[in-house]
């Protein structure tokens, strides 16, 4: 494959040719080759190494850190265990995220399916109507225990935030 310009690589990456020269000035990159003319001229090497800084960044792995792994790339090439163990604990972070990210989801997921119960509701009886109070109770009750049993679900990490929700419940009526 040919070397490409700045643009071109802009293009192919979706970075902006900004984000790309902030990335060499930075020490993301290290410093790209340039044609006759002083032109960036970018290697395979070089958008694989953009690809994968594109991918930690998308991962919300902080600038600092990128910075530090691209720094031990480049001035310490044996030291793969320093960079293997800072992108474990980068994983470690996304896949809390993730698990975060599943939970909420899975809220979202419950209160959809609320509101589609609620709407066969309506279609059931038209005189029915959410604006009356006590719905609007059930559904923050129904949230709840929903949330209290996700978290007993999650095991002993959740049990603060368990008994936090069992204390918002309502008493029985």
């Amino acid at each position: 494959m040919p070397s490409l310009t700045i643009q071109q690589v802009a293009q192919q990456t979706g970075l902006s040719v900004h984000t790309l020269r902030y990335y060499e000035r930075n020490g993301l990159l290290e410093p790209v080759d340039r044609a006759s003319s002083g032109h960036r001229r970018y290697s395979e090497e070089d958008i694989a190494r953009i690809e994968f800084l594109t991918r930690l960044r998308a991962t919300g792995m902080p600038i600092r850190q990128m910075q530090e792994f691209a720094r031990l790339f480049r001035e310490q090439p044996d030291a793969i265990g320093d960079r293997r163990k800072l992108l474990e604990a980068h994983e470690q972070q996304v896949q809390t995220h993730i698990q975060e990210l599943q939970r909420n989801l899975e809220v979202i997921q419950w209160k959809i399916g609320y509101y589609k119960g609620l709407e066969a509701r309506q279609q059931a009886d038209p005189d029915y109507s959410y604006s009356q109070t006590h719905e609007r109770q059930e559904c923050l009750a129904a949230g709840r225990a929903f949330m209290l049993e996700r978290a007993l679900q999650q095991g002993d990490a959740a049990t603060e935030s368990a008994s936090q929700l069992q204390e918002t419940l309502p008493t029985s009526r």
